[in-house]
């Protein structure tokens, strides 16, 4: 029971009030990811410098698994190399779909809050969409400076893992 009250908090809190939600001046990369079956929509802007996550904004609407979910990811990366978020985005999916360790756990910091997502199919893509548009907006150039104009969906997805690229 504890662990499902401290879900609900972190959940709650970052879903009114997420840090990262707003709009960057100057980012060097951006991408849009979709989740059609829940209507969430977001925009993820980064600023990468020298390889490693400067700063990070999203944007955009959803229910209170993806807004949290992104701002949770977020706080996390900010301020860590390229190849270590990516080695995040990793374990957070495992998370999602096979469980981790305890150590793997402690590495997600507050993210770890949504490890009971894997037993509720209908909230997965929800919880993964910030971390797989994370996914696509790194692989794709993060210092070109544009909006690739691509977008991350979740749509013919069943378990949100892995995803399209439009």
């Amino acid at each position: 029971m504890q662990n499902r009250t401290f879900y609900n908090e972190i959940l709650t809190e970052h879903n009114l009030h997420p840090e990262h939600k707003n709009k960057m001046i100057r980012p060097t990369a951006v991408m849009r990811g979709v989740n059609p079956s829940c209507g969430d929509d977001i925009s993820l802007e980064l600023e990468v410098k020298d390889g490693v996550i400067a700063d990070g904004a999203f944007k955009g609407d959803g229910c209170a698994i993806s807004q949290a979910s992104a701002d949770m990811m977020l706080e996390l990366v900010i301020g860590r190399p390229v190849d270590e978020a990516l080695r995040l985005k990793d374990t957070f999916m495992k998370m999602i779909r096979e469980g981790v360790s305890e150590e793997e756990l402690e590495m997600l910091e507050e993210a770890s809050s949504l490890q009971d997502i894997s037993h509720m199919p209908s909230r997965v893509k929800c919880a993964v969409l910030g971390w797989r548009t994370l996914e696509e907006i790194l692989t794709a150039s993060p210092e070109n400076g544009e909006d690739s104009g691509k977008s991350v969906t979740t749509e013919n997805d069943g378990t949100g893992i892995p995803g399209k690229r439009k």
